[in-house]
């Protein structure tokens, strides 16, 4: 055969060829390249840095990269730390406490001095906080049934000195006490605040140890503090040494823990609300006490007790 007409009826052959495979790449690059609003994109959680915020952080975390997002988790420290840039949206989630959260966003608005708005009712909180939320860019998703409120500790040495199982008893004993809590309890109203004018506490100072941190447990033993500040779900306070005293008088309000969001983020990826409210039916508080025991007590990782919890309740497809 003529080489001239083989190699005409080689190219009419594959250029065919040629093309339908570009075309096929070409859809190709389409399929893998999913838009924002499917893939959901990057997203940072923030909360402080103790046990059972970073078990939430790792919750949240979890969900979220199960619907597509890339998660990542920021362990800032306290809510002073984290409010304004939650708020600006250089991050996006936070971990948080129904009460507590209100509180805050109640003194940012109003004063320190504000009349308090939180309650031990979980629904009216929620729809205080949901008021104060909005003008300043934020959003509170659904609470869970999980809930830590604010405790107080002192070692069990010092309770059976003294006699006391309560925080009445323990203001009783005109004893001034240097108090290991969160950086903001100075100004707290289930804090400093009103363990000084419910219960007729003497605290000299605050040392801001954190929320039911090691340091605070720490100092608490060494005798650097007399009353420490703890969540009520704490399952390593026996061990420690330590007794939680009766709130005999309700100072605390509901602590539900609940997702805080950046509103204009929400709104962009309106998928993570579906995705964080799948917790919040399930949740327990004796959940929540298990899995802080499971890392404070046995040591085990934040992330890995949260994804085999995650797995265990079938919140992962």
């Amino acid at each position: 055969m003529n080489p001239k007409l083989v190699r005409r009826l080689a190219i009419a052959l594959v250029a065919p060829m040629l093309m339908f495979t570009a075309a096929c790449g070409d859809d190709d690059k389409k399929i893998d390249k999913a838009p924002d609003a499917v893939d959901g994109g990057p997203v940072t959680i923030v909360g402080q840095k103790f046990p059972e915020a970073d078990i939430m952080a790792e919750l949240y975390k979890g969900l979220l990269d199960n619907a597509g997002f890339q998660a990542k988790v920021q362990a800032l420290g306290g809510r002073d730390l984290y409010l304004d840039p939650l708020q600006k949206g250089t991050v996006q989630v936070s971990t948080d406490y129904l009460s507590s959260m209100t509180e805050a966003l109640n003194r940012q608005a109003n004063g320190d001095d504000a009349k308090l708005v939180a309650s031990n009712d979980a629904d009216a909180t929620l729809v205080e906080l949901n008021k104060l939320a909005g003008p300043v860019g934020l959003t509170a998703l659904k609470p869970a049934e999980a809930q830590d409120a604010n405790g107080f500790a002192v070692t069990k040495a010092f309770a059976d000195e003294n006699g006391i199982t309560t925080l009445t008893e323990l203001g009783a004993l005109g004893k001034e006490l240097k108090l290991g809590a969160a950086p903001d309890c100075d100004k707290r109203p289930d804090c400093k605040v009103g363990l000084e004018g419910t219960y007729g506490l003497k605290i000299s100072s605050v040392v801001p140890t954190g929320f039911g941190s090691d340091e605070t447990k720490a100092d608490l033993k060494s005798g650097a503090t007399q009353l420490g500040q703890v969540g009520t779900s704490d399952a390593t306070l026996s061990k420690d040494g330590l007794v939680l005293l009766d709130d005999d008088k309700g100072l605390q309000n509901a602590e539900n823990l609940v997702p805080i969001v950046n509103s204009a983020w929400l709104k962009e990826h309106p998928q993570a609300e579906a995705a964080l409210d799948a917790l919040a039916g399930v949740l327990t508080t004796d959940d929540l006490a298990e899995m802080i025991a499971e890392v404070s007590i046995a040591r085990e990782k934040p992330a890995d007790v949260a994804a085999a919890y995650l797995q265990a309740k079938g919140l992962l497809k």
